[in-house]
């Protein structure tokens, strides 16, 4: 049976600011799991459920959980689901510490700024594209949702330990980018359509699902984005619309 500390811990990792304190991740389910290990975390806990070894890649991922050497603990599927933060678990999860913040930007490259996106799934979904399409690392501003939540990570489908994570206020953002000679450039539904990028050189801004970047980002900025549209919809995801302008910037850098 799971201890009360345990418990705890997992219940605490649910939560941002409880989360931060101890410096713990929650991963979920078998491929953000499987991608974190392959990613080289290490696991401090882990819990496993039989529900586990009935889905696939279950039972090989509970062998190489188990050849680790990590605290495991075999528990009911009940318990797993009192202290997953999923509803309906896939029968492991781990726990890790949070990697060490990447910092500001300090040189040329291709980045994913997230400017007050607030909903984790969407934040998971934009560091999973930034990662596909060989991004140099994701800032999230203040206001954004936590990238290493339990949802965010998720999303992400653990692919976020693939890639260099800073957490930095707006201001010292934008002041790394300019000393580091990294265009910003916004997107915006009435920006302009996304078009060759001549260089692996620039920052994307992602903005709020509702209100977009804010002001002091957008006029700091070297231009703006869109993802040109032929049919009646007025908008896109924010997830959707960063991962197809991600694709496009990044394809056209590489001279595709």
């Amino acid at each position: 049976m799971l201890s009360q500390r345990k418990r705890a811990l997992l219940r605490r990792l649910a939560r941002r600011r409880a989360r931060e304190r101890p410096g713990r991740v929650l991963v979920e389910g078998i491929r953000a799991v499987r991608e974190a290990l392959d990613a080289g975390v290490t696991a401090e806990l882990a819990l496993v459920a039989p529900r586990l070894r009935a889905l696939e890649g279950g039972v090989e991922l509970d062998e190489r959980l188990a050849g680790l050497g990590v605290d495991l603990e075999h528990v009911t599927d009940r318990e797993l689901g009192e202290v997953a933060d999923t509803e309906h678990p896939q029968g492991v999860l781990i726990v890790c510490p949070e990697p060490e913040d990447a910092g500001p930007p300090r040189g040329p490259g291709a980045y994913l700024v997230l400017d007050a996106v607030q909903d984790p799934g969407n934040v998971g979904t934009l560091v999973r594209a930034a990662v596909a399409f060989g991004l140099d690392g994701v800032v999230a501003l203040d206001g954004t949702a936590d990238p290493w939540g339990a949802k965010a990570v998720r999303a992400a489908t653990g692919l976020v330990f693939r890639i260099g994570v800073s957490r930095l206020d707006a201001g010292s953002a934008l002041d790394a980018f300019q000393e580091a000679g990294v265009p910003v450039l916004v997107a915006d539904a009435a920006g302009e359509p996304v078009g060759p990028r001549r260089g692996a050189n620039w920052a994307l801004v992602i903005g709020n699902e509702g209100a977009g970047v804010r002001a002091s980002v957008a006029r700091r900025a070297s231009g703006t984005v869109c993802v040109p549209m032929r049919g009646p919809a007025e908008s896109l995801n924010a997830g959707v619309a960063g991962a197809i302008l991600m694709f496009a910037m990044s394809a056209e850098a590489d001279g595709a």
